[in-house]
Parts: structure tokens; C-alpha cells; sequence
């Protein structure tokens, strides 16, 4: 005779949905930055993304290239690009799409970053909730 068991029996595994990217580019970033790369006199891996403490809103958005990925680095590839994000600024970059501009007087990368809640009026720097 079998003695009944109270353990309850396994559930199927959820199927993991993918996270979504902490960044993204559009394609005129994405042409940019591979434009840039491309003209380095050293070999690059991708560009590293962060931010730092700056400006009169707060923070500040880093860019650089990026010889290997550091430790801890979230490595996003994105349009043929890798992005490396600074773990201290991954929270602080989630959902963000990063563009490059070209106007009259001025070009270069732009962050439109959901989180933000406040722009210096030099659009420099940033605050988030």
C-alpha cells in the first residue's frame, strides 16, 4: 500500500519573458556611433553610457568609448552597437532611447529618458523621480 503525500506536484516552468532593453538607439544613433567607432585609431568594443553627479538639475549623461566590458556592466547591443551601461546608472537609464541630432546650429546625441522629470534649461543636465 502507497501512503498518500501532501506535497503538490510541480508546476510547469513559466516561460521567461525578455527584459526589456535599459537602452536603445534610433537608427540615426546607431549610424553615428558605429561612424565614430569606425574613424578610432584604437580598437573599440562599444561606447559606455552613464551619468554623473553635474549640472543644476543634478545629473549628467557620460559618454565614452569602451575597450571591454567592466565588471557588473549591463551589455546591450542594439542596431550593431554595444552599449555598455555603468551599473551605478542602469536604474537611472531604464527605458531611455538615445537619438543623434543634427539642426542649424548644432548636432550631436540626445537622451529621451522617461524618467526624467526635469530638464536645466542649458538641457545639460537632468533629475529624476
Amino acid at each position: 500500500m502507497t501512503e498518500p503525500t501532501n506535497a503538490e506536484p510541480a508546476k510547469p516552468a513559466r516561460p521567461r519573458r525578455e527584459r526589456p532593453k535599459a537602452l536603445t538607439l534610433t537608427d540615426a544613433a546607431a549610424a553615428r556611433v558605429q561612424e565614430i567607432i569606425a574613424r578610432s585609431e584604437t580598437p573599440v568594443f562599444g561606447i559606455r553610457v552613464g551619468v554623473k553627479n553635474a549640472g543644476c538639475a543634478g545629473l549628467s549623461y557620460t559618454m565614452e568609448y569602451a575597450q571591454a566590458a567592466q565588471p557588473f556592466e549591463e551589455v546591450v547591443e542594439d542596431k550593431g552597437v554595444k552599449i555598455l551601461i555603468d551599473p551605478k546608472a542602469i536604474m537611472f537609464l531604464l527605458g531611455t532611447t538615445m537619438d543623434y541630432k543634427v539642426d542649424k546650429l548644432k548636432s550631436g546625441f540626445e537622451f529621451v529618458n522617461p524618467n526624467e522629470v526635469e530638464r536645466c534649461g542649458c538641457g545639460e543636465s537632468f533629475k529624476v523621480a
